[in-house]
C-alpha cells in the first residue's frame, strides 16, 4: 500500500511517522510551505511534492491532514486521484467531499499532538467514516495496524467528540496557562502544581470526573472565593472565567 500525505504539521507529522513504523509506504508528502514537506519527508524516506499537480494518482490513500478550513479547497485540487481520500479532521463532515472525488472518509485520530512529543499511536482511538464499504475497507486496514481503538462514526456524532475534546484537551490546557501566568507574577514556577496535574488527570482515568471534584467552589466555601476574586481583580477577563466557572461547578453539587 502506498499513501500520500498532504500536510506536515502536527497531525500529519505523527500519522505518518505511525505509518512508517508499521511498514506502510508513505511515498509522498505535501504541504503549504515546501520547505516542511522536505523536513517530514526526509524523516520516513518519502518525496516531498511542490505542487499537488504532482501528486501520485495511483496511491492507494491520500490522507489529507490540513487546517480544517482548508480540506475543501484541497479535496478540489485532487479530482485525478483514484486511491481512497480521507480527512483527518475532528469537525468537518464526511459530505465536503460530496461530488468532488468517488471514494472518501475520515481518518479522525482523537488525541492532541505536538511534533517534538511522542505518542504511543496504538493507544489513540481512530475514528473512522466513509461513504461506502470498500472505502471503510481499506481505512479500516490502515487503522487496525496502527491503533488497537478503531472505531466507526459517522460526522455528527464525531463534531460532539471533537467539542467533548476542546473542552477536556484545549480548554484545560488554556487553564493550565492562566495558572502559569498567575504564579509567574508572584514569582513561582509552574513545576509546584505538575504533581497536582498528574494526579487530577490520573482520577479520571478510572472515575467519572463529576465524582472526583474537590475545591473551594464544590465545597461552596464563599469566604475562600472571594478571597480568590479579590486577588484577580485586576484581571477581569481571568476573573470572569473565575466565576463562570465556580458557578458551574456549584451546580454540580
Amino acid at each position: 500500500m502506498r499513501v500520500v500525505i498532504i500536510g506536515s504539521g502536527n497531525v500529519a507529522t505523527h500519522i505518518a511517522k505511525a505509518l512508517n513504523q508499521v511498514n506502510i509506504k508513505v511515498s509522498q508528502v505535501w504541504s503549504y510551505h515546501y520547505e516542511n514537506a522536505l523536513l517530514l519527508a526526509g524523516q520516513i524516506d518519502a518525496i516531498a511534492i511542490a505542487d499537488l499537480n504532482q501528486i501520485d494518482i495511483t496511491a492507494d490513500l491520500c490522507l489529507i491532514a490540513v487546517k480544517d478550513d482548508e480540506i475543501a479547497n484541497v479535496v478540489r485540487e485532487l479530482s485525478k486521484f483514484k486511491g481512497v481520500i480521507a480527512h483527518t479532521s475532528g469537525s468537518v463532515s464526511l459530505d465536503v467531499f460530496e461530488n468532488l472525488t468517488k471514494n472518501y472518509g475520515v481518518f479522525y485520530p482523537l488525541q492532541t499532538f505536538s511534533k517534538d512529543k511522542d505518542v504511543d499511536f496504538s493507544n489513540i482511538p481512530l475514528c473512522l467514516e466513509a461513504n461506502n464499504h470498500e472505502t471503510l475497507a481499506v481505512l479500516k486496514e490502515v487503522a487496525e495496524q496502527l491503533s488497537k481503538k478503531v472505531e466507526e462514526i459517522n460526522s455528527e456524532k464525531r463534531k460532539i467528540l471533537h467539542l467533548a475534546a476542546v473542552f477536556a484537551c484545549n480548554f484545560t490546557n488554556h487553564l493550565y496557562a492562566l495558572a502559569d501566568e498567575v504564579l509567574k507574577a508572584n514569582q513561582l514556577d509552574f513545576d509546584i502544581i505538575r504533581p497536582l496535574i498528574t494526579e487530577t488527570a490520573n482520577k479520571v482515568q478510572n472515575a467519572l470526573p463529576a465524582t472526583v471534584q474537590t475545591g473551594p467552589a464544590i465545597r461552596n466555601d464563599n469566604n475562600t472565593l472571594i478571597k480568590h476574586e479579590e486577588l484577580l481583580i485586576k484581571q477581569p477577563e481571568m476573573l470572569q472565567i473565575y466565576r463562570t466557572l465556580s458557578n458551574s461547578i456549584k451546580k454540580t453539587r
